[in-house]
C-alpha cells in the first residue's frame, strides 16, 4: 500500500509523461509535493521502486518506466496542473489517470534531467585507516542524482589511507546506501562497540568479522561478530578538487 505522498509523486510522474512527453525533474517534483529538499523525492522514487510501481532503466540518465498503478488510485492535484485535470474530469467524466492508460500502448520511459541534484545528510568524517567515532552533523550535501541508485543514502567525509588500493581517499565524500547487512567483499561502514565507525571490506570469519584495508601498510583488523554493526555499503564517490 502507498502513502499519500507516494501516490502523488506517482500520479504527478505519469500525468506529466502523457501531457509533455517528459519525466519531470527533480525540482519540478519537488515543488510539485511541496517538499522541502530534492532528497524527499529521491526517497519516494526509491520507495515507488522497490514496490515494483517504477524502474530506473540502466545505461539511460535517470529513465523511469512505470510498471503498474493501484487500482483505483485517485490523480494527485499539481499546483501546475490542477486546473487543467479538473477540466479534463468534468469534460469526460474520467479521472486523468485512467484517460492517459492506453491498454495497446506501454508506458514510456522518459529520462530525468542528468544535471539534477539532490541533497543528502552529511554525518560527520569517517576513518579509511583506525577507527575514529563518527560524529552526526546537520549539513547536507549536494549530489548528483545519477550516483545514487534506490534506497536511502548519507554521506561521510573520508578521513586516512586505508583504502587507497580501492581509489578512497583521504577528503572524498563516501555516499552511503543504509543499509545493515553485506556480502563479504563489500566496502561497508561497520559500528564497532556502537561508538567508533570505519570503512572496510567486510569479510565473515567464522564467528568473527574482518575489515579488511586496501592499503598493505595497514592490517586487517577482526572483531568478535556482535561487536560489528553494519550501517550501510558504500554506492559511490564524491570528490572536490580545489
Amino acid at each position: 500500500m502507498l502513502t499519500v505522498k507516494q501516490q502523488q509523486l506517482l500520479s504527478y510522474i505519469k500525468q506529466h509523461l502523457d501531457q509533455g512527453g517528459v519525466s519531470p525533474s527533480f525540482e519540478e517534483m519537488k515543488e510539485a509535493l511541496d517538499l522541502k529538499s530534492k532528497s524527499g523525492i529521491h526517497r519516494l522514487i526509491s520507495a515507488l521502486e522497490e514496490r515494483g510501481f517504477i524502474r530506473r532503466l540502466p545505461n539511460r540518465a535517470r529513465a523511469l518506466e512505470i510498471l503498474k498503478l493501484p487500482d483505483g488510485m485517485p490523480v494527485a492535484e499539481q499546483p501546475a496542473m490542477a486546473q487543467a485535470s479538473a477540466s479534463m474530469a468534468s469534460e469526460s467524466n474520467v479521472t486523468p489517470l485512467r484517460k492517459a492508460q492506453t491498454p495497446s500502448m506501454p508506458a514510456r520511459a522518459m529520462p530525468i534531467a542528468a544535471n539534477d541534484v539532490i541533497e543528502i545528510p552529511l554525518h560527520g568524517r569517517i576513518a579509511a585507516g583506525l577507527p575514529i567515532e563518527a560524529m552526526e552533523s546537520d549539513t547536507m550535501l549536494p549530489v548528483p542524482a545519477a550516483l545514487l541508485g534506490s534506497g536511502d543514502h548519507y554521506a561521510l567525509e573520508v578521513s586516512g589511507d586505508s583504502m587507497i588500493e580501492a581509489g578512497i581517499f583521504d577528503g572524498d565524500y563516501a555516499l552511503i546506501q543504509r543499509t545493515e547487512t553485506a556480502r563479504d567483499g563489500q566496502i561497508v561502514v561497520a559500528l564497532i562497540d556502537d561508538s567508533e565507525a570505519t570503512l572496510k571490506y567486510f569479510h565473515r570469519d567464522g564467528r568473527k568479522v574482518r575489515l579488511d584495508p586496501a592499503n598493505r601498510d595497514h592490517e586487517p583488523q577482526t572483531y568478535e561478530a556482535q561487536q560489528v554493526r553494519i550501517q550501510g555499503r558504500l554506492a559511490g564517490l564524491l570528490r572536490r578538487y580545489n
